[in-house]
């Protein structure tokens, strides 16, 4: 069942084929959606003129099921997980890169780090950024970076941590989003399930956030985006993974001061 703000972005574009035409994927990709993934929010949102907090009010706004009012804080947590997930799950559109161009900064580590991301949004090319995407992460047969916590803490895919993040999120009651073929670990799905934590999508409290984030996150992520900051193949990316690691210490030091 679709849910509200997909229905809507549906409605505004004049039908799923339509809405798929618009943002340049296949018509049953967007058939088989239950809601916006994470993504395509920002496309969906310039192709449609439907916000993306109507869109995915769990990652842009209040959360839909809640009373609860989210502490500014965690909902810009939420927002910046949410960026990471969408610009590592796939090479951002030129409606993206736009909207990233936009980011303000300021003097502390994290502001500068947006601004380096808006000024290399703000001269990519979306092609020569799709090209960087699979150079990096996809490849012919595999791309420079694995970004994927198995591979980080083993050296191998698909093993221990893995099936030991696959243990925690059924115990959270998170299941795996229809027609995501990436193994859980991937990095951009722990920046989508931290988001959800973040936001009040998926309700935990503090404490449980600080574990999974200490297990599943912390010990391998920041060395996959200093690895994306030297990447050879990187030239837009190296600021995703700039933002990436700042981004993560600022977290790791909140967590530390979270009592």
């Amino acid at each position: 069942m679709r849910d509200a703000g997909l229905e809507r972005a549906i409605d505004a574009a004049g039908g799923v084929a339509q809405l798929a035409r618009k943002i340049g994927i296949a018509q049953p990709s967007v058939s088989n959606w239950d809601r916006v993934p994470a993504q395509r929010v920002i496309a969906v949102e310039t192709a449609t003129g439907i916000s993306r907090k109507e869109l995915r009010p769990d990652l842009y706004g209040r959360p839909a099921a809640s009373d609860d009012t989210v502490d500014p804080i965690d909902t810009g947590r939420a927002q910046e997980y949410a960026l990471l997930a969408t610009l590592l799950s796939s090479a951002p559109s030129a409606a993206l890169l736009e909207q990233i161009a936009q980011l303000n900064g300021d003097m502390t580590p994290l502001g500068r780090a947006h601004a380096a991301l808006a000024k290399a949004a703000s001269v990519a090319a979306a092609f020569e950024v799709e090209r960087e995407y699979f150079d990096l992460f996809v490849g012919l047969g595999r791309g420079e970076l694995l970004p994927y916590a198995s591979y980080y803490l083993t050296g191998f895919l698909n093993e221990r941590p893995l099936s030991r993040l696959r243990d925690d999120l059924a115990a959270l009651g998170i299941e795996r989003v229809e027609n995501n073929f990436e193994p859980e670990d991937h990095a951009a799905t722990l920046c989508e399930t931290m988001a959800g934590f973040s936001s009040g999508r998926f309700p935990t409290s503090l404490d449980a956030q600080r574990s999974f984030f200490e297990k599943h996150v912390s010990r391998w992520m920041g060395r996959l985006f200093a690895d994306m900051e030297k990447a050879e193949s990187a030239e837009f990316y190296r600021s995703v993974g700039t933002l990436g690691r700042v981004f993560l210490e600022v977290e790791s030091e909140a967590f530390t001061f979270a009592n």
